[in-house]
């Protein structure tokens, strides 16, 4: 009798795309949504804070927040991040995915609106009470990595599986132009309500009291998407994947397949061998683990630690090269508000015409390229662009050539997505076993948060000591190096979850010492 589990697994790898497949892309993404709004939008307001928090009186220059605070306040949420992957990405596979996927949403709510409130007496209260809730917020955002992306690669089949799973980290896209729509829409009516002369004329009147509101609307409105989607993911059932291989009840996760995909279920018969070890043999800290996934998982930790390097510092501080090349005006120019509307401007058109198609090139042809291919090429091109501005600096800088500097900066975006910053998320949740893929993914994941973290601190000081043109060259040189590390990482393309980890020959091997496993007949519903 073929066993009951592989043939739950195995009616899920050739199911036909269904209705259901794009609703849990939807609940998964929306989760990304608000990852990446609530990650990126504070990038959008440390100027604003800067000038309400730290104006100094007499001073020639708008007031910016000390490099040590902006470090924190800028950095603070990637260390929440990377606990948040690690401590739910565990939790994911002790307790099931379902079981968690609420409270990391419910977490991100409350802490959204909590940063908007921040409060205290003196300037460094207030910076103190926004960073503590804004780790705590990405302690939140770290646990939805491993859920939504194990979630998502165990509803899949194989054919798709690819574009689904990156089709939720695509959301991230729509996350950050949103950030900027937002901040455009808030300072704008601000603007327009509450006109005010620029600095240079004004030192004091060029920031309204009432700019303080803008910032906070700006941090508490990523509660909004979160909240929306709390009903959905509390009704999805728990994986089948997790259910067969892992709680070991194929009954169960038939049963919990059918409610939601068009399978024709037909038990025959469920009986379980007593005393039947749950779970497998190896675990993650052993060295069975290590001679069968210690390799891949070295790959996809290394490839994701170097492509955040480069992402988050190019993100985070897009507004300093902005600044930098002349593409936004000099801040003394301006007044608070305006600052706020033309640093939103600038990186919602990046956001609009190279990081969203990037994600969705990925989407349409990871299925068709494969994983490795398409991570190799962009970890190529974003070396290429990132020597192709550095090495000629000064001449991008010359008025007349800066909108070229625009483009190629936006092609690093476009590769970076279009490239590895959506396959260092989809090849973590299919290469690892059920029962360890969601920790895997954390890890994978925390790693790249560390690189994040780097970027955001490190690019900090670095473009202060050394400048833009030596930082980029680092970048390229990072760029490089996460090409060399793909060489570690397997193709999936194609394959089977359990044919990637491994699982078949666990479950065949199982089977073949004896004692009657639970069987379920499934068949697909040709509808």
């Amino acid at each position: 009798m073929p066993n009951g589990n592989l043939q739950v697994l195995n009616a899920l790898d050739v199911a036909r795309t269904q209705w259901y497949h794009f609703t849990a892309i939807i609940i998964a993404g929306m989760g990304f949504f608000t990852d990446a709004y609530d990650l990126f939008c504070i990038s959008l307001v440390t100027k604003l804070l800067g000038r309400i928090y730290y104006h100094k009186a007499g001073s020639s220059t708008p007031g910016s927040l000390p490099s040590n605070v902006a470090a924190a306040v800028n950095g603070v949420a990637f260390c929440g991040t990377l606990t948040g992957q690690l401590f739910f990405g565990w939790l994911g596979d002790k307790l099931g995915r379902k079981r968690v996927y609420g409270i990391t949403l419910l977490l991100m709510v409350i802490c959204s609106l909590a940063s908007g409130l921040s409060f205290g007496l003196h300037p460094n209260d207030v910076m103190a009470t926004l960073c503590f809730f804004r780790f705590w917020l990405g302690f939140g955002i770290g646990g939805d990595y491993p859920l939504s992306a194990t979630i998502m690669s165990e509803y899949a089949n194989k054919k798709t599986r690819g574009a689904f799973i990156a089709a939720v980290f695509a959301m991230q896209g729509f996350g950050i132009l949103a950030g900027g729509m937002v901040a455009i829409i808030v300072s704008g009516a601000f603007k327009a309500q509450y006109p005010s002369p620029p600095y240079f004329k004004n030192p004091n009147g060029s920031t309204v009291p009432e700019a303080d509101y803008v910032w906070r609307i700006i941090l508490m409105f990523g509660a909004v998407p979160a909240l929306l989607t709390y009903y959905w993911r509390m009704k999805m059932p728990e994986t089948a994947r997790y259910t067969a291989l892992v709680a070991k009840d194929a009954k169960q996760a038939a049963a919990d397949m059918s409610k939601v995909l068009q399978v024709d279920l037909e038990e025959e018969r469920q009986q379980e061998k007593p005393g039947e070890k749950k779970g497998n043999d190896f675990g993650l800290f052993t060295t069975k683990f290590l001679s069968k996934h210690g390799v891949h998982l070295l790959g996809t930790a290394s490839t994701w630690f170097l492509l955040d390097i480069a992402f988050y510092s190019q993100n985070l501080f897009q507004k300093d090269i902005f600044s930098a090349i002349g593409w936004i005006p000099k801040a003394k120019t301006m007044n608070a508000l305006e600052e706020v509307y033309s640093i939103a401007r600038a990186q919602t058109l990046i956001a609009l015409f190279s990081t969203v198609p990037g994600y969705w090139f990925t989407v349409a042809l990871i299925d068709k390229m494969g994983r490795f291919r398409i991570q190799l090429m962009g970890f190529f091109f974003m070396t290429l662009f990132m020597f192709a501005l550095a090495i000629p600096y000064h001449h991008w800088t010359l008025p007349n050539n800066r909108i070229g500097f625009v483009i190629m900066y936006s092609l690093t975006f476009f590769f970076s997505n279009f490239g590895p910053n959506a396959t260092t998320f989809v090849v973590p949740a299919e290469i690892f076993p059920a029962r360890l893929r969601s920790t895997c993914h954390g890890i994978s994941a925390a790693s790249g948060k560390a690189g994040a973290m780097v970027g955001a601190f490190g690019f900090l000081y670095a473009a202060d000591a050394i400048g833009v043109q030596k930082s980029l060259i680092i970048l390229g040189v990072i760029s490089f190096l996460g090409m060399l590390f793909t060489f570690l990482v397997p193709e999936s393309k194609g394959k089977s979850l359990e044919e990637m980890s491994g699982e078949v020959e666990q479950e065949n091997g199982n089977q073949t010492q004896g004692g009657q496993q639970s069987s379920t007949e499934i068949r697909i519903a040709q509808a």
